[in-house]
């Protein structure tokens, strides 16, 4: 195993920043000029002898992305005693797609980037492929670890099959507040009659909770979800879901065959910030719910898919899923509209998507994650093995196979012998790159390995859960 944790962490100009953009829109944003949520979960990861390696995804707003590197860049270096970690911020990203334009992967630029929470996630998936990493742990910046064994617990069953013969690739835990509760807190109001989102999850939650250790799961936690690479190479998350990118990744692992499972012994403390527009969070769901409504609808055309019933979710995503849910959301934003005067012009702002913007927001993009997902695998082969780009997202330079073309290089020129860090922690002799403006830039070894691997490159895409594992290559065993 080779694990990495993958931490997301939201900046903007200030902290509540009213937005419309349907996408880059965010749950909590943290102002460029303040500390933020972030060290405190570095802390923690450091406080329980956190040794996994640690990726920083950079998500600004537009205008402070280059104060929000810096700042991001900082905290990390705070931290640079006790943890491994890697800041991957916009400059980053801006030289990835160019790059990727070079290999003729230029339609990739909405679907992998720092806008948005599935391009988000799909970046890191990217960075984590190409690095190597063999299983991904995502968690949030506004959460902390409360045990030593948490990345245990992360790993426990992950690339094993269950009892059944069925590969465990993808699972999630549970939430817990400052007090150590579970269970969602949504408020069960009159005008949330219709919204009972909070409710129909506690049915879920607790059921789980007194189920086996791991068990099919109905959710999965953003802030909490681990990946194995036979799942993330073969499925990609959707960059056009507003929001609940991690809920919607379940349906698509599902539509390819696979499952995601729930771990009632893997836990983190989610201490989200006080300040959130409720009624942004409410308009960007009522996007949600409509877009996931049309994208099942739309799923039943593709004859290489397998069908969701929403019941099977049920008690919760289920009702959320089904032909109700445009009534839902219509009439829970007119009551919230006359029950919630506090952001009355919030909430009829969201009455108003659910009549029109929503559905035709659904209509437009729910396909498009189609057309992206059946290219994702063979996009990923291409920019895994890609030397430029695991010299960019490691920030080193790339280390040619051959020892020959390596003491030919050194003769020639022995400045060009460095040391760098490996994904492991390991130092190794890097060859073969030049430092140009502070950027790392492939020299003609770099370019002459590229070419050399164009065959792998071009090599056919897996196919998706529709697959024998290499038990003995993942070091599976089937006794659990």
């Amino acid at each position: 195993m080779h694990p990495v944790i993958i931490i997301p962490t939201y900046v903007g100009s200030k902290r509540k920043t009213p937005s419309y953009n349907v996408v880059a829109t965010y749950d909590h944003v943290t102002p460029v000029t303040h500390q933020g949520e972030l060290p405190r979960c570095l802390a923690s990861l450091r406080n329980n002898g956190v040794t996994t390696p640690i990726i920083l995804l950079v998500v600004a707003e537009s205008g402070v992305e280059r104060d929000a590197a810096l700042k991001t860049r900082d905290v990390a270096n705070a931290f640079s005693e006790d943890l491994n970690i890697r800041v991957i911020d916009a400059n980053v990203v801006s030289q990835f797609h160019s790059r990727a334009e070079e290999l003729g992967l230029s339609n990739i630029k909405e679907g992998i980037s720092l806008i948005g929470y599935g391009a988000m996630r799909n970046l890191g998936l990217v960075v984590a492929a190409t690095l190597g990493f063999t299983e991904i742990i995502f968690i949030d910046d506004d959460e902390i670890i409360t045990a030593p064994d948490f990345v245990e617990k992360a790993l426990y069953g992950l690339g094993k099959l269950s009892k059944k013969g069925i590969p465990v690739l993808v699972k999630s835990g549970y939430y817990t507040d400052k007090s150590g509760k579970w269970k969602s807190k949504q408020s069960s109001a009159w005008y949330n009659r219709y919204w009972e989102q909070g409710e129909l999850f506690n049915k879920w939650i607790t059921k789980a909770m007194e189920a086996p250790r791991l068990s099919r799961s109905n959710v999965l936690y953003g802030g909490l979800m681990a990946i194995h690479r036979e799942a993330f190479r073969r499925v990609s998350f959707d960059p056009w879901i507003p929001r609940g990118e991690d809920l919607d990744y379940l349906l698509n692992i599902r539509m390819c065959g696979g499952s995601a499972w729930f771990d009632n012994q893997w836990s983190i403390q989610h201490l989200p910030p006080t300040e959130r527009n409720e009624a942004q969070r409410f308009r960007q769901d009522i996007y949600r719910w409509i877009y996931e409504h049309r994208k099942l609808e739309f799923s039943k055309t593709q004859i290489d898919l397998l069908q969701i019933a929403p019941h099977s979710l049920d008690p919760y995503p289920g009702p959320f899923l089904e032909n109700s849910i445009n009534k839902r959301v219509l009439i829970t934003a007119l009551l919230r509209t006359v029950g919630k005067s506090k952001d009355r012009q919030g909430y009829f702002k969201a009455s108003q998507a659910a009549r029109r913007e929503a559905k035709a927001y659904a209509e437009m993009f729910c396909s498009k994650y189609f057309e992206f997902q059946l290219g994702w695998a063979q996009v990923l082969a291409t920019l895994e093995v890609d030397p430029y780009l695991k010299e960019l997202f490691a920030g080193g330079v790339y280390l040619p196979e051959s020892p020959d073309m390596i003491a030919q290089a050194i003769q020639s020129d022995p400045s060009l012998v460095q040391v760098a860090t490996a994904a492991d922690g390991a130092s190794y002799p890097q060859v073969g790159a030049n430092v140009v403006g502070g950027q790392v830039v492939a020299g003609a070894m770099g370019a002459s390995y590229a070419q050399a691997q164009g065959a792998q490159m071009q090599g056919s895409a897996p196919n998706l859960f529709d697959f024998e594992l290499d038990l003995e290559a993942l070091g599976i065993d089937t006794d659990d």
